[in-house]
């Protein structure tokens, strides 16, 4: 493999529009090993079964592909225009994270990086596997060891060039690749990230429980969030970029500029009124080509009626009555907790009476207090 590797893949993923490359070796650290089953150990993985399932193969690439031999990280920035940590404010609006208010990173990082693999063969032989957090495969140790940057105690990836936002796709080969070196940990004693959380989902710095974490609770987790977790959640319908937006060293990331990447880009803020009237084809039109169409509509609907409660607009009061004869169990639940913190106590009492929910959870919502 001659020297001019890098000039190689820097020329295409200027082409193809990614923001860096670099290069590893598939060995992961013990301590990144032993990172991920303490995870899975103390159960912050939640409801995330799948990351049980696939333990052994994302404790080493090799366990995916005995052949891969180098990794070649791609980065992507898709810093936004201002700060979402103002958007929590709007409080009528249903919020939606960053990541997710275009089109759906997945697609069309992958299929650019298909491109790259054929031709990365076609100059160099071998053989190659391309991936996009869609496979048991730990792409920011990947880019920590390749030097992009380091993972903060937030637990994602930061860059003294583009802070906390980047997507991550990585290309495998069976090639023996010159490897670039790991980057430091700039975060110094700075602790914003963790501070911010509204849930408190980080027990410390660089451990995350995810069952406490807004983005699994409203992404991930299937069934009826607790009351705990209702009010910090405020408008946040799809995610949450609290611990993202806040990092200093976002300061020098510049806003993403991929127009392909913004395609069909939805806005970050929705009126509840118009969320909650959506019906399930709707919803997946709206959101067609997006990340948030995976929520799926009855998840969807669900953190809608979450943000009404915490919306103090009453005039959603007709369209969250509706949702008490959903025939998912969290829909119907989660309207019963809007229209107890958007009802006069009377309104409320009336409802309750009219209705004749057995359910032991429906039951519980009716008269548990606000």
């Amino acid at each position: 493999m001659n020297s001019n590797i890098y000039q190689w893949l820097e020329k295409k993923a200027n082409l193809y529009e990614f923001d860096e490359v670099s290069i590893t070796d598939t060995n992961l650290s013990v301590d990144t090993q032993n990172h991920l089953l303490n995870f899975l150990e103390y159960g912050y993985h939640g409801e995330m079964k799948w990351l049980e399932e696939s333990v052994e193969k994302r404790l080493s690439p090799k366990k995916m592909w005995q052949n891969a031999e180098s990794a070649i990280i791609f980065a992507k920035n898709y810093s936004p225009e201002h700060n979402p940590i103002g958007d929590i404010s709007k409080i009528k609006s249903g919020n939606i994270s960053v990541y997710a208010r275009s089109k759906d990173y997945h697609s069309v990082m992958k299929g650019r990086l298909k491109q790259i693999a054929s031709q990365f063969v076609s100059k160099f032989q071998g053989s190659v596997k391309v991936f996009v957090d869609t496979a048991p495969l730990m792409e920011k140790p990947l880019a920590v060891k390749s030097g992009i940057g380091w993972q903060g105690k937030h637990t994602n990836l930061v860059s003294k060039k583009f802070g906390s936002w980047l997507f991550l796709g990585v290309i495998l080969t069976d090639a023996i690749l010159p490897a670039n070196r790991g980057s430091e940990d700039f975060c110094g004693t700075c602790r914003k990230c963790l501070d911010i959380c509204p849930t408190n989902a980080f027990p410390r710095p660089y451990k995350l429980d995810a069952r406490r974490c807004i983005s699994y609770l409203t992404i991930e987790f299937d069934g009826i969030i607790e009351t705990e977790y209702r009010k910090q959640i405020g408008n946040r319908i799809f995610g949450c970029d609290d611990c993202l937006a806040i990092c200093p060293w976002n300061k020098f990331a510049q806003k993403a500029s991929d127009t392909r990447m913004q395609l069909g880009q939805k806005p970050g803020l929705l009126p509840l009124s118009k969320l909650l009237a959506l019906s399930d084809s709707e919803f997946r039109i709206l959101f067609s080509g997006t990340p948030v169409r995976r929520a799926g509509y009855k998840k969807f609907i669900r953190n809608c009626l979450i943000a009404a409660g915490n919306s103090y607009d009453i005039t959603l009061i007709p369209l969250i009555i509706g949702y008490l004869d959903d025939e998912t169990l969290f829909v119907q639940a989660l309207a019963i907790w809007a229209l107890k913190q958007l009802c006069e106590e009377d309104e409320f009492q009336r409802l309750k009476n009219d209705r004749n929910d057995s359910h032991k959870e429906l039951v519980k919502e009716w008269n548990t207090n606000k």
